[in-house]
């Protein structure tokens, strides 16, 4: 993958947008350009998880001003990443084709996990080097993201389903605050937060640092008002959260509230903010919390740049899952090798795409077989599920799909692949994983004709020894197979000798 001078990150955050830009030097980056929207994204989600047209054009309009910013970027200097709304979204994916369109970019739709991994990434490069685990705390619009780490590796990620648009939403609707909704709304937030207490409480840590919008008001309001004794630099204090929170309770709507520190923008969620971060303070036995001044787009930008230094996380997860699952790396070689010289012929058709392609050609051949652990049986349907369901590092929910819906199809029956294709080039690879892992059924080192393959339109044409299969008799009945599969998908699928001459069912 090429490198850059210059990478972008968008975060379609549940609450606000935002757009980085920054220069690369070396291993470095140094900002050049942010640009944030407050959107509410959150705030347009119907009871039925459906965003509505207003938060639709909101985002939409947002998006057409920072493709403006965009524009030039090559496609792999950008990446847009969108967290918990458009997660839950039900009508996300026609809401994402057209913002993709808005933006000029794709936009991934990643885990909760992934984005605690990503933030950690965004704090930890703005931190001092210390020994020390750190926990960090990001308090988004949707969800809420809970981090221990040592230098520049999280250790333990949670995410939780709570943020400060919907608990400000769901208790205090219209601003209106109330003992009663206070203590309703930070009762929840600690129920929420008791699940992952045992594991993330203050004797696994050393120092706690919260992350974005809800951290960075509530420490500036604590410090511009003097409400906790000793804190400095946005630090939240437990003294400081329980003054705010009865400045809070004196009246009985936000907009009354009249304290430095609180902007326009923040102040309609700043109740359920504070909600959640007393909870957290409450639960995980926090005293104080000093700001980190990394977010999600700066952990987005070093995944990036790491990508483009060989230092790809997505790497590290298949490694992980193949030595997890125990899968047989002999064979995931096999397959892989094989899978990758059919591959990169077919994918003449996409020059432009050939690398990131054949990249995930390569993931689903060494992965194909991680469904083995749970049984053989079926084991491809297996892996198919734990692909598209398991928390993987650096991967997207549409990354995940795409390798699971080539490992379920890449043996049996290919009907399963119909409709469910997300890229032009999937077949390309689907006909490659297919053939390469019948061509190694036997699981053992084998030695293989030349063999050639193109894609014209909807026609596949393999080219191989016809004296290698008058030896191989299964393998070439198992061939005759595909035709059969390929022509039910709409594809014309023909083989012919290493000479060009068609070859019969008689060899």
């Amino acid at each position: 993958m090429p490198e850059y001078s210059t990478l972008a990150a968008v975060d379609l955050g549940s609450n606000s947008f935002r757009l980085q830009v920054a220069r690369v030097e070396g291993r470095q980056l140094y900002p050049l350009d942010n640009l944030r929207e407050m959107v509410r994204l959150a705030a347009g989600l119907t009871r039925d998880k459906r965003l509505d047209e207003d938060s639709q054009a909101r985002a939409l309009a947002c998006l057409t001003r920072f493709s403006e910013r965009l524009r030039g970027f090559p496609p792999h200097a950008v990446r847009a990443v969108a967290t918990n709304t458009l997660r839950v979204a039900k009508n996300a994916a026609v809401f994402l084709k057209k913002a993709e369109a808005a933006m000029g970019f794709p936009i991934e739709v990643i885990s909760g996990h992934e984005e605690a991994r990503l933030i950690y990434l965004g704090v930890a490069h703005g931190l001092p080097a210390s020994p020390d685990a750190r926990l960090v705390m990001d308090i988004g619009g949707g969800s809420t993201e809970f981090i221990i780490g040592r230098r520049l590796k999280p250790v333990k990620l949670e995410s939780l389903y709570m943020g400060c648009v919907s608990y400000s939403l769901r208790f205090f609707p219209g601003g209106r605050i109330s003992r009663e909704a206070m203590n309703r709304a930070e009762l929840s937030a600690r129920s929420e937060i008791q699940a992952i207490a045992k594991e993330f409480s203050s004797e696994h840590w050393q120092l706690a640092y919260g992350s974005s919008g809800t951290a960075r008001a509530l420490g500036d309001i604590i410090q511009l008002n003097q409400l906790g004794s000793g804190s400095g630099n946005g630090e939240i204090t437990r003294e400081g959260l329980e003054n705010f929170r009865n400045h809070l309770l004196k009246v009985d709507d936000i907009k009354k509230l009249d304290l430095a520190g609180i902007k326009t923008d923040r102040a309609p969620v700043i109740a359920g903010g504070f909600a959640i971060m007393s909870a957290a303070f409450a639960e995980l036995g926090i005293s104080r919390m000093a700001q980190g001044m990394g977010a999600l787009r700066q952990g987005v930008l070093y995944d990036l740049l790491g990508r483009f230094h060989k230092h790809d996380m997505r790497e590290v997860t298949v490694r992980q899952f193949m030595r997890r699952y125990h899968v047989d790396g002999a064979q995931a070689g096999r397959v892989e090798s094989t899978a990758l010289l059919l591959g990169e012929q077919l994918l003449a058709a996409f020059p432009c795409e050939g690398e990131e392609h054949l990249q995930v050609l390569s993931w689903a051949a060494r992965l194909h077989e991680v469904g083995i652990s749970v049984a053989h049986s079926g084991y491809h349907k297996h892996s198919a599920y734990i692909l598209g369901n398991a928390d993987m590092p650096g991967f997207s929910q549409r990354e995940q799909e795409r390798l699971s819906m080539l490992v379920l199809a890449h043996r049996g029956d290919i009907g399963k692949a119909r409709g469910n294709m997300i890229e032009r080039a999937d077949f390309a690879l689907l006909f490659a994983l297919r053939l390469a892992a019948l061509f190694h059924r036997s699981r053992c080192e084998t030695a293989l004709p030349r063999l050639e393959v193109s894609l014209r339109g909807k026609e596949f044409s393999l080219y191989l020894e016809r004296k290698w299969l008058e030896g191989n008799p299964l393998t070439y009945n198992a061939l005759l197979g595909e035709i059969e599969q390929w022509d039910a998908l709409g594809f014309r699928f023909g083989m012919a000798g290493a000479d060009g001459s068609k070859l019969s069912a008689s060899v």
